[in-house]
C-alpha cells in the first residue's frame, strides 16, 4: 500500500470507529429514525455545498440512479438495522459482525475480475486480522442470550456495506466523491423525513442533552461527510474490496473508545489482539 492509501486507510478507520460511541450516546435520547435524519442532513449540508462549488453535483445528477442504489443499500437500509439492534445486541458483537463486511467483498470484487484478493497473503491478513478482532471483542460477548434477530440484522447491513462500494466503483466511479455522497444523504434525508416527522418531536421535547445533540452533530459531520469522502478516496487508491477491511481498526477503535472514554477493562485479549488486527489488515490491503 502507497503512502497515501495508508494514511487513507488509517483515517477511515478513526472516522467509522467512532460512530458506536455517538450511537450509543445518541441512541439514550433519540429514536433511530431521528438519528439517522439528523445524521444525514448534517452530511447533506456539509457536502452539498462543496459539490455545487466544484461542479460535482451536476455529474451526480445525471448519474441518480445508481446516486440512489448506493444510497439505499449503504444508508438506508444498513443504518437503521444498525442502530436497531445496538440496543438489543453488544457493542463488542456488533463490532465483529460488521468486521464480516471483507468476507462479503472478496468474492464480490473476485466476480467482478479483481483475482488479486485470493493472494495468499490477502487471505492470510484477513483470518489473522479477524482473529485478532475476537480476542479484542472478547468472549464476554457472547455470554448469555444473543436474539438471532439482532445478529441477522447486523450480518444483513455487512452484506450491504459489501455490496455498496462495489456499485460506487464499477458504476459511478466517474462521479466526484462529494457529489455522490452529498446527494445521497439528501436522498436519504428525503426518506427519513416522513418518519421521523412523527418521532423527532418528541424527541425534542424531552430536552436532550448537550452531549446528546453533540453525538447527533458529530455522526453528520466526522461519521459521514468526511469518513463517506476519505473512504471513497481509499476505495480509489486500493480497491472496494480491501477498502471494507477498514472494519478492522474501526472495531479496535471503538473498543479503544470503550476503554478511555466509558472506562471499559482492557484485558489481555486486547493486547494481543491490537496487534493481530493491525498486522493482519496490512496484508489483506495491500495490492500483491
Amino acid at each position: 500500500m502507497s503512502r497515501k492509501g495508508l494514511i487513507l486507510f488509517l483515517m477511515a478507520g478513526l472516522a467509522w470507529g467512532v460512530p458506536y460511541l455517538f450511537i450509543k450516546f445518541a441512541g439514550h435520547e433519540f429514536s433511530n429514525s431521528s438519528i439517522i435524519f439528523i445524521r444525514v442532513l448534517i452530511g447533506a449540508l456539509v457536502l452539498l455545498p462543496l459539490a455545487a462549488m466544484r461542479k460535482s453535483l451536476s455529474i451526480a445528477l445525471r448519474e441518480w440512479r445508481w446516486v440512489l442504489v448506493f444510497a439505499l443499500v449503504e444508508m438506508v437500509g444498513p443504518w437503521w438495522l444498525i442502530t436497531e439492534a445496538e440496543r438489543h445486541v453488544a457493542s463488542g458483537l456488533a463490532g465483529l459482525l460488521i468486521a464480516t463486511v471483507p468476507f462479503f467483498s472478496l468474492p464480490i470484487a473476485y466476480f467482478l475480475g479483481d483475482k488479486s484478493v485470493t493472494h495468499p497473503k490477502t487471505l492470510f491478513g484477513i483470518g489473522f486480522g479477524f482473529a485478532g478482532l475476537i480476542l479484542l471483542v472478547g468472549i464476554d460477548s457472547f455470554a448469555g442470550h444473543i436474539d438471532p434477530l439482532y445478529v441477522g440484522f447486523i450480518v444483513l447491513s455487512a452484506i450491504g456495506y459489501a455490496v455498496a462500494p462495489a456499485v460506487a466503483a464499477h458504476k459511478i466511479r466517474h462521479v466526484p466523491s462529494e457529489g455522490m455522497i452529498g446527494l445521497s444523504m439528501a436522498m436519504v434525508a428525503v426518506i427519513y423525513a416522513v418518519p421521523a416527522a412523527f418521532t423527532l418531536p418528541g424527541d425534542i421535547a424531552r430536552g436532550p442533552s448537550v452531549t446528546g445533540w453533540a453525538s447527533l452533530v458529530a455522526l453528520g459531520v466526522i461519521c459521514s461527510a468526511i469518513a463517506f469522502v476519505v473512504f471513497f478516496a481509499l476505495v480509489k487508491e486500493i480497491g472496494s474490496a480491501r477498502a471494507t477491511l477498514i472494519t478492522y481498526p474501526n472495531t479496535a477503535v471503538a473498543i479503544l473508545l470503550g476503554v478511555l472514554v466509558a472506562q471499559e477493562q482492557f484485558t489481555l485479549g486486547m493486547a494481543i489482539g491490537l496487534p493481530m488486527v493491525a498486522v493482519g489488515s496490512y496484508f489483506a490491503s495491500r495490492k500483491h
